[in-house]
C-alpha cells in the first residue's frame, strides 16, 4: 500500500484512480452474447452454460428435490445467522415504507402520490469465487416486502449442475420460486430479452462482474431498467490514533479480497498510525484464504495523510466511496461533513462486515464514485411513485385560469382549450 503525504488536489484525481475497465474489449464479448440470447433464448443459455460454466444441464430449475436437499445442507448455524440477518433486513426495510401522500393543495384540486411495486424484477446473484447468498437477502426481502408480481432469480450452477446450497436455501426461505440456473451476462440478457424459461423483467438489480456489469449497461438501451451503474467492491477508512490499527487493517482487507480490481483507501492525520495500519495488514494478510487476490487489490490501493480535518473530508467527498468507515475521535463532525457514500459505518467496533451481512442496512450500494449521484438499493428501489390528481368543478374555476394564462404564453392552444372548453361547460349549466 502505496503512502501518500498530503498530496495536493490537483493530484487527487491521479493518486485515487478506479482500475480502469477495458470497456470495448468487455463489449466485444459481452454484445455477441446478449444477441445469442435474444435470438435462441434457452438453447443459448444451455449452450453458454456448457461454455462458461462447464456444465450440461437438463434443466434451467433447481428441482424440489435440490431446494430439499439445500435445506439438508445447510448447518443450523448458518440458518441460525440466516435468520437474524432475514429480520434485521426486513425490519429496516419495512421501515422505510411511506403512507400514500394526499394534499388538497387549493379549494377543490386535490393531488396524491402513491408507491406501486414494480411488477417483474430480476435479481442477479453471484455464484462463483464467492456464492453471495447474502445478496439474496439484500435483494429478495425488499422486493418481496414492496409487493413486485414476479422475482425471477438467476445464480450460476457448478460444475454438478448445482446451485450453492447457501443460495438456494435463502430464496426458498424468503419465498422467491423462480430460480434459473444462469449467470454471467447470459443471465442478464435472459432477463432482459425473456426467454422460454426466463421472463423478461422490468428491472434487474444485483452486483457481478465486469462482463455482467457490461450487460446490464447494455441492457439499459432496451427499456429495461437497473438498479445503478457498478464497479468493483471498495471501502475507505477514515481514522486517526483513536482507532484501533487491526480493526482498520482488518476492514481493510475485508474489501480487498473481493477481488484483483477492488480498491480500499486509509486516510489518515498520521503517517506513523498509517505504518501501523499497514504492518497490521501484512500480518493478517497470510492467514487469509484469498490472499492472492487481496495483494493484488492492495496493489491499486492507498494511504493518504491528511493534516486537517476539513481536507479530509473534501477529499472523501471527492472520491465518494462504496463504504465509508469513520473511526476519528471528532466522529459527529466527521460524519456531517460526508454527502457522497454509499453506505457509512460510524466507530471503532462498527465494521463494514455489519453492513455486508446482518446490521439491516442494503449492502448492493453505488461504487466507482457513483455515490455522488446514485443511492443504495432500498425499498423504494423497487418501487414506482406515483402522483394522481382529482378536481372538482369548484376547483377547476379556481385553478382553471392560471393554466390557460400559462398555456397561452407558451403557444399550447390546444391545453389551453381542454380547459376552457370545461369552464364554458360549467358556466353553461348554471343559465
Amino acid at each position: 500500500m502505496k503512502i501518500l503525504d498530503n498530496p495536493a488536489k490537483d493530484t487527487w484525481k491521479k493518486h485515487l484512480a478506479r482500475p480502469v475497465f477495458k470497456t470495448k474489449e468487455i463489449n466485444k464479448i459481452v454484445k455477441p452474447i446478449l444477441r445469442k440470447v435474444k435470438r435462441n433464448g434457452d438453447k443459448a443459455l444451455l449452450k453458454f452454460a456448457l461454455e462458461y460454466d462447464h456444465v450440461e444441464l437438463d434443466s434451467l430449475f433447481p428441482s424440489e428435490q435440490e431446494i430439499q436437499a439445500a435445506s439438508a445442507a445447510i448447518s443450523a448455524e448458518l440458518k441460525d445467522a440466516i435468520n437474524v440477518a432475514k429480520t434485521n433486513i426486513e425490519r429496516f426495510h419495512m421501515a422505510q415504507a411511506t403512507p400514500e401522500l394526499v394534499d388538497e393543495v387549493m379549494p377543490g384540486v386535490v393531488c396524491r402520490r402513491k408507491s406501486v411495486p414494480i411488477q417483474k424484477v430480476g435479481l442477479y446473484i453471484p455464484g462463483g469465487t464467492a456464492p453471495l447468498f447474502s445478496t439474496v437477502l439484500m435483494l429478495g426481502i425488499p422486493a418481496v416486502l414492496a409487493g413486485c408480481k414476479e422475482i425471477v432469480l438467476c445464480t450460476p450452477p457448478n460444475k454438478e449442475g448445482k446451485i450453492h446450497p447457501a443460495i438456494l436455501y435463502t430464496a426458498n426461505l424468503i419465498g422467491i420460486n423462480k430460480i434459473v440456473k444462469v449467470g454471467g451476462a447470459q443471465a442478464i440478457a435472459a432477463m432482459t430479452f425473456g426467454t422460454d424459461s426466463v421472463p423478461k423483467v422490468d428491472k434487474i438489480f444485483g452486483p457481478g462482474n465486469q462482463f455482467v456489469t457490461a450487460a446490464k449497461q447494455t441492457a439499459t438501451k432496451y427499456g429495461v431498467a437497473i438498479d445503478m451503474p457498478a464497479g468493483p467492491s471498495e471501502v475507505l477508512v477514515y481514522a486517526d490514533d483513536t482507532a484501533i490499527p487491526a480493526f482498520v487493517a482488518a476492514d481493510l482487507l475485508s474489501q480487498a479480497e473481493h477481488g484483483v480490481d477492488s480498491q480500499v483507501i486509509l486516510v489518515t492525520d498520521s503517517e506513523k498510525f498509517a505504518q501501523r495500519v499497514i504492518k497490521e495488514i501484512d500480518a493478517q494478510l497470510e492467514d487469509l484464504p484469498r490472499k492472492d487476490l487481496a495483494k493484488k487489490a492492495l496493489s491499486n490501493s492507498r494511504a493518504v495523510i491528511i493534516d486537517e480535518m476539513e481536507t479530509a473530508l473534501e477529499l472523501i467527498n471527492f472520491y465518494a466511496p462504496e463504504h465509508l468507515i469513520i473511526s476519528v475521535e471528532k466522529e459527529d463532525e466527521a460524519v456531517a461533513g460526508i454527502y457522497n457514500a454509499g453506505s457509512v459505518f460510524v466507530g471503532n467496533f462498527t465494521p463494514e462486515s455489519a453492513g455486508d451481512y446482518a446490521s439491516g442496512t442494503n449492502h448492493t450500494l453505488p461504487t466507482y464514485g457513483y455515490a455522488r449521484n446514485y443511492s443504495g438499493v432500498s425499498l423504494d428501489s423497487f418501487l414506482k411513485k406515483m402522483t394522481y390528481q382529482k378536481i372538482s368543478p369548484e376547483g377547476l374555476k379556481n385553478l382553471g385560469p392560471t393554466i390557460e394564462v400559462m398555456a397561452e404564453n407558451e403557444l399550447l392552444q390546444a391545453h389551453k382549450n381542454a380547459v376552457t372548453i370545461r369552464l364554458k361547460h360549467l358556466k353553461n349549466q348554471k343559465k
